[in-house]
C-alpha cells in the first residue's frame, strides 16, 4: 500500500491518498477544492486516480471531491446515509454501511458513524498484500486524536434545532462500536489541533484505535448524561461562513469553479472599490495599527486567517487584499477552499496610498497597566472577544464577554460613551475585532496589545464566571 497524507494549516484539515502500487490505482479521500495537490501527488508515484470519496458533508471548506472526480474519470464514491435531508444533490456512487469496495488490492470497509453529522462515514482499509488484516482506519471527523467531533454544528451551523443532544447519543453510540476494532489499527482523523470542529484536537497527524481507547476522554466517559455534557460543553462559536458550505457541498454548487489568483489593484482601482468592498490587512497587528486604510479589518496571515474571513465576510460583498502579491495569491487560494471566490484584488504599498493624498487611521493601543489604572477609576468599558469558556476561565474584572466570532450580530449593542478596550489572549483576535468595531463606526475602540496574558504576567487581579 503508497499512502500519503495532505495537510492544509489554514483549514487544520488532512486529506489522503491510498493507492495499490501494484495495480496503478489510487483513491483520494476528503480532498479540499484546489485540487491540483492530488493530481500532482498521483503522477509523482506514476499512479491513476480511480477512486475518489469523502467522509461526511463537510462544513469548514469546499470540497473537491466532485471536481476531483471530473478530472480524472474516478468514481465518485459518498455516503447515502443519513436520511432524505443529508443526501447528496448530485449524481455518484452510493455508499451504506458494510459495503465494501476495492482499490486495486486494497479493500475498503465502510463503517456508518454518525454523531458528527447523520450520514458521517469512516473507512477501514485492510491490504491483501500485507495479510488482509485491517490496517487503518480514515475517521474523519468522527474520532480525533484525543477528541471526537462536535455534534452541535447542526444546530448551531445548519440552524437543525434541537438536534445537539440526539447527536451526542449517536455519536455514543458510534463510539461503542469503534471499541471493537483491533488495538493495533492506525487511525487517521480529518483534522488537527486548531479546527472548529472539535474543542480540544490534538496536533500529532496519527493515532491507533487502542491508544485512543486508553487516552481519548470520549472513549473513557460510561455515563450517557455526563458524556453529552462534557461533549457540548465548552464547544466553540462554528464560523458563520459553516452554513453555506453544508448547502454548497451537499448540492454540489461551485464545485467546478476554477481558481483565479487576485490581480493586482490600480490606486484608481482600489479607490472606486472603498465603498463597496471588505478590505482585508493581512500585516502584523503593530503595523496595522500604525496606520491604515479607513474600514480596513485586520485579520493577520496566521493559521485561522480563513476561519475569521469567513466570520466576518459577507459572501455578496467583493474583498480587497492588503498584502504583497506572493502572500496575496497564497491567501486567496487559501480563501478559494472556504467558497471566497469574489476577490476584487490586492494591493500591496501603502505608502504609495498615502502619497497619494490619502489618509490613514491608526487603531489605539493600551498596556495592562494603563488599563488596570483606567478600570478602577471607571473610564473603560472592556469587552472580551475571546470564546465564552476561556472567558468563564478568567477574565478582566467587569469585563463584558463578546467572542469575536458573533461581532457581526452582536456589536450594536456596544452601547456606551466610554472608549470600548477589548482584548482576547494576546492581541491577535482582539486585533481583528477593534478594527471590525472601528470599521463599523465605533471610533473609540482600543486595542489591551499584550492581551490577557500581559495581564496575568503582570499580576493584576482576575474574575472567573459568567460574568
Amino acid at each position: 500500500m503508497l499512502f500519503k497524507q495532505f495537510y492544509e494549516p489554514y483549514l487544520a484539515q488532512y486529506s489522503y491518498m491510498v493507492a495499490c502500487p501494484a495495480t496503478g490505482e489510487a483513491m483520494i479521500v476528503d480532498p479540499l477544492r484546489d485540487i491540483d495537490r492530488y493530481l500532482q501527488a498521483a503522477e509523482v508515484h506514476r499512479m491513476r486516480i480511480t477512486h475518489v470519496t469523502e467522509t461526511h458533508i463537510h462544513a469548514d471548506f469546499l470540497s473537491g471531491a466532485r471536481a476531483l472526480a471530473e478530472a480524472t474519470g474516478a468514481e465518485l464514491l459518498l455516503s447515502d446515509e443519513g436520511g432524505p435531508d443529508w443526501q447528496y444533490g448530485f449524481s455518484h456512487t452510493g455508499l451504506q454501511d458494510g459495503d465494501i469496495f476495492r482499490v486495486g488490492n486494497i479493500e475498503v470497509r465502510v463503517h456508518h458513524t454518525p454523531g458528527h453529522t447523520p450520514e458521517h462515514l469512516s473507512f477501514v482499509l485492510s491490504d491483501a498484500q500485507a495479510g488482509g488484516d485491517p490496517a487503518m482506519i480514515l475517521t474523519g471527523d468522527f474520532v480525533f486524536v484525543g477528541d471526537v467531533g462536535r455534534p452541535d454544528l447542526l444546530e448551531l451551523a445548519a440552524g437543525e434545532k434541537d438536534t445537539s443532544v440526539p447527536m451526542a447519543r449517536a455519536l455514543r453510540a458510534s463510539l461503542h462500536r469503534f471499541r471493537g476494532l483491533a488495538d493495533d489499527i492506525l487511525l487517521w482523523p480529518g483534522h488537527g489541533a486548531g479546527s472548529a470542529c472539535g474543542k480540544s484536537l490534538g496536533a500529532v497527524p496519527v493515532s491507533t484505535v487502542g491508544y485512543e481507547k486508553r487516552t481519548n476522554w470520549a472513549l473513557q466517559e460510561e455515563d450517557e448524561r455526563f458524556f453529552i455534557s462534557r461533549l457540548l460543553e465548552g464547544q466553540p462559536d462554528p464560523p458563520r461562513y459553516f452554513a453555506k458550505m453544508k448547502i454548497w457541498n451537499r448540492g454540489g454548487e461551485r464545485a467546478l469553479r476554477p481558481f483565479i489568483p487576485p490581480k493586482r489593484l490600480s490606486l484608481h482601482q482600489l479607490e472606486r472599490l472603498l465603498d463597496e468592498a471588505l478590505i482585508v490587512d493581512v500585516r502584523d497587528k503593530g503595523a496595522f495599527a500604525a496606520g491604515h486604510i479607513p474600514g480596513s479589518i485586520n485579520i493577520q496571515n496566521i493559521p485561522h486567517f480563513t476561519s475569521w474571513v469567513g466570520r466576518l465576510l459577507d459572501y455578496d460583498i467583493p474583498l480587497v487584499l492588503i498584502a504583497p502579491k506572493s502572500e496575496a495569491e497564497r491567501l486567496g487560494l487559501a480563501l478559494y477552499r472556504i467558497g471566497v471566490d469574489n476577490i476584487a484584488g490586492y494591493f500591496a504599498d501603502l505608502d504609495y496610498w498615502r502619497r497619494s493624498g490619502h489618509a490613514l487611521t491608526t487603531l489605539a493601543q493600551v498596556s495592562s497597566g494603563t488599563l488596570f489604572s483606567q478600570i478602577q477609576a471607571n473610564q473603560v468599558f472592556v469587552v472580551d472577544v475571546r470564546e465564552q469558556s476561556e472567558f468563564e476561565e478568567g477574565h478582566l474584572p467587569g469585563a463584558v464577554s463578546m467572542p469575536g466570532g458573533r461581532l457581526p450580530q452582536q456589536y450594536q449593542q456596544l452601547t456606551t460613551d466610554k472608549p470600548v478596550v477589548v482584548y482576547c489572549g494576546s492581541g491577535d483576535r482582539s486585533s481583528i475585532a477593534a478594527s471590525f468595531l472601528q470599521r463599523h463606526g465605533i471610533d473609540n475602540v482600543i486595542n489591551l496589545s499584550d492581551g490577557y496574558q500581559g495581564w496575568l504576567d503582570a499580576g493584576f487581579p482576575t474574575q472567573q464566571g459568567t460574568r
